[in-house]
């Protein structure tokens, strides 16, 4: 192969600037003495044609920052008071989070300029995440599956498969409880049942102290109440918590539409399992919460990160599928907006619900909100991070031969 490329060499410069038939001759003399085709001796030699000796150092010039110092810190500083967003949301509604904030005089400061404002307007989200990233912690801790299937009454209700629309109107919403027994399921703990209607996303979790059938059904009124819109039906997974006659029959009394994922398929209820984790795990973690102290450190909690969610964090909603060349789907989502801005779009709120929510709005620190997160958070962690570990020690059993066997 060496040979045949030192003789293919001698060809490049001739054959480039050669004519067709002296092409042609070349050709045939280099499949003469290669024994290549004349489609391989014509790719060798514009392949060697386009060989480069050893590649030289290239000493680029540093680029020269897009965005400053400053407004590195500033977006910082915007990033964790909303609550620590993605940044293709962060970006979505990066003006109106600005004038929130600087309407409570959050971004009071020599940092914040006109200058740093116009630039972080015109961050990308892209770029967000990007320059975030090294201030962002990962959440690795994973807790345990408390869901038992219910066998009452699941053949009544009708089951509701991944993607398929319920209903384009707002009132529809996916229900699941997630448990807070740390990573122990031994004994009784608390739960969050969580609520996040189909077409807007808006999110309302609430903390319960068992999943008794009583309870659950007591965590949907007080959920159905909060609503901004009617509630016209719920789609729940095959637990027991659910499927029992206090709550089916409630809500079969009440009107509501009743359906059902399929068993152990988790993405058929997806809006809510998402929810689960962006809104739940994320703001009261794996811990084990057990009492009613922290219970109701709890819905405090939630009811502030219900504002700050519904209010001010964009969501996007896929809206289809796409091919790409080569026959890959992907999914298609539309523009990054509020669950609030979804809601009063759909056209579902009277003038006089619309005003009342934006004044609520508007008279909202999102800043505020978030400190008071942080500061309940804490209070969650000092009583329950000491008994979590504990328990999960407890949980722990050696079995005899897993035990060190005596030298």
């Amino acid at each position: 192969m060496s040979a045949r490329r030192e003789i293919t060499k001698k060809y490049v410069r001739e054959y480039a600037a050669a004519g067709k038939k002296d092409r042609s001759r070349m050709l045939d003399e280099l499949v003469a003495v290669t024994g290549w085709s004349r489609d391989n001796a014509r790719r060798a030699i514009a392949k060697a044609g386009k060989r480069r000796g050893p590649a030289r150092a290239v000493i680029r010039k540093p680029r020269v920052p897009v965005y400053g110092y400053d407004t590195l810190k500033m977006l910082q500083h915007v990033w964790a008071k909303m609550g620590m967003p993605s940044g293709k949301y962060l970006a979505a509604t990066m003006g109106e989070t600005l004038d929130s904030l600087d309407r409570f005089n959050e971004l009071d400061g020599p940092r914040y300029t006109p200058d740093v404002r116009a630039q972080l307007l015109a961050i990308s989200g892209a770029t967000i995440d990007r320059r975030l990233a090294p201030t962002k912690a990962a959440m690795t801790l994973r807790g345990v599956s408390t869901t038992k299937p219910g066998s009452m009454l699941r053949s009544s209700i009708p089951i509701r498969r991944a993607g398929k629309a319920a209903t384009d109107n707002p009132g529809f919403g996916e229900t699941d409880l997630v448990s807070h027994c740390g990573f122990s399921s031994s004994g009784q703990f608390a739960h969050t049942l969580n609520l996040t209607d189909v077409c807007t996303s808006w999110t309302e979790p609430v903390a319960i102290t068992s999943k008794a059938k009583r309870s659950v059904l007591a965590g949907l009124k007080v959920i159905r109440t909060r609503l901004p819109f009617e509630l016209v039906g719920l789609d729940f997974d095959n637990g027991s918590e659910f499927v029992n006659h206090v709550v089916v029959g409630w809500a079969r009394d009440e009107g509501l539409e009743l359906t059902r994922s399929r068993p152990f398929k988790s993405n058929d209820n997806a809006h809510v399992e998402q929810k689960n984790a962006d809104v739940v795990r994320r703001l009261v973690f794996h811990y084990r919460y057990d009492t009613a102290a922290e219970v109701e450190l709890l819905n405090e909690l939630y009811g502030h990160a219900r504002l700050r969610f519904n209010l001010f964090t964009a969501t996007r909603k896929a809206i289809g599928w796409v091919e790409r060349p080569g026959g890959r789907r992907v999914r298609v989502y539309d523009k990054p907006r509020t669950p609030m801005q979804r809601v009063i779009d759909s056209g579902v709120l009277t003038q006089a619900k619309i005003d009342e929510w934006t004044a609520l709005k508007r008279a909202t620190n999102p800043a505020q909100l978030t400190r008071d997160i942080t500061r309940i958070q804490d209070q969650l962690i000092k009583l329950s991070a000491a008994k979590t570990q504990a328990a999960t020690r407890a949980a722990v059993t050696i079995t005899p031969e897993s035990a060190p066997q005596a030298s």
